[in-house]
């Protein structure tokens, strides 16, 4: 009887779910917008992912889920949970062993994570007291400028210059943009001031971790190509591409720590 193995990340702004079989491979993974129930997001999550594997009807059919993120404690028929740090790790590792440090930038906080050989974690640092820096912080810049999250992230590419954003707070930072808007400055260079600001940021978190050698990004922010421009200026390194999607990497790990514990089970019995 074929087995399946599942990882299924609620975060606060995505949920992410993936399905593995036996050796590893990647069956199917979907990421949905996050509801305000974890139960209802992990659910949709995993109805989505399900339908995309042949074979396989229901999350009741799955040989072992583990739940990470979030909303880790809400995902339905998970046999264990696992915290997100480590499923991040574990991800990266699956797709780049060669990978020692990660700075994942998700919806609530930022992390600088440092692994082992052998995907475990080494140590971490988070900043999850504040919602500087992190997805949340990004959408409210946004709307500061009127444009979709999508258009911002890209604009400071085009900055020839930087304006420092000298406010940490989410609240001010969003005023001081405001003020610097309606003073008719460049919002290219606005935009890379924020940039920079957040960089800043993950450059601490990084540092506290101890994080060396090849350092790649996850979560959503990964994909704002200006955010990567202005981590590899102030840490002075090339940010590691992942050839899945980054916001996937909570999820792989989860799918790969579930695939591991799930056939330890199996043998054990």
């Amino acid at each position: 009887m074929k087995k399946y193995f599942c990882g299924c990340d609620v975060g606060s702004t995505y949920a992410k779910c993936v399905i593995m079989d036996e050796e590893g491979k990647i069956l199917a993974h979907s990421t949905i917008r996050s509801k305000i129930n974890p139960v209802q997001s992990a659910t949709i999550a995993l109805e989505e992912t399900i339908k995309q594997v042949d074979g396989l009807n229901s999350a009741q059919e799955l040989t072992y889920l583990v739940g990470t993120g979030y909303g880790r404690n809400k995902v339905p028929f998970a046999d264990e949970n696992i915290s997100e740090i480590s499923c991040h790790a574990m991800g990266v590792h699956v797709v780049d062993p060669t990978i020692t440090g990660i700075i994942d930038i998700g919806g609530q906080d930022v992390k600088g994570i440092r692994i082992d050989k052998d995907g475990t974690v080494l140590n971490f640092a988070m900043n999850d007291k504040c919602a500087a820096g992190t997805g949340k912080f990004y959408e409210a810049m946004a709307r500061a400028f009127e444009m979709p999250l999508e258009e911002f992230a890209k604009l400071s590419l085009k900055a020839k210059n930087v304006i420092p954003i000298t406010a940490q707070c989410t609240v001010f930072a969003e005023s001081e943009v405001t003020s610097l808007v309606g003073e008719g400055k460049p919002m290219e260079e606005i935009a890379a001031g924020l940039q920079v600001s957040i960089a800043k940021r993950c450059f601490v978190m990084a540092k506290k971790a101890g994080t060396d050698g090849k350092i790649t990004l996850t979560g959503g922010c990964a994909k704002n190509e200006g955010l990567k421009k202005a981590i590899e200026q102030v840490l002075r390194i090339k940010v590691t591409e992942l050839p899945l999607d980054p916001q996937l990497m909570g999820a792989l790990g989860a799918a790969e720590y579930a695939r591991q514990k799930g056939l330890a089970e199996g043998a054990n019995k």
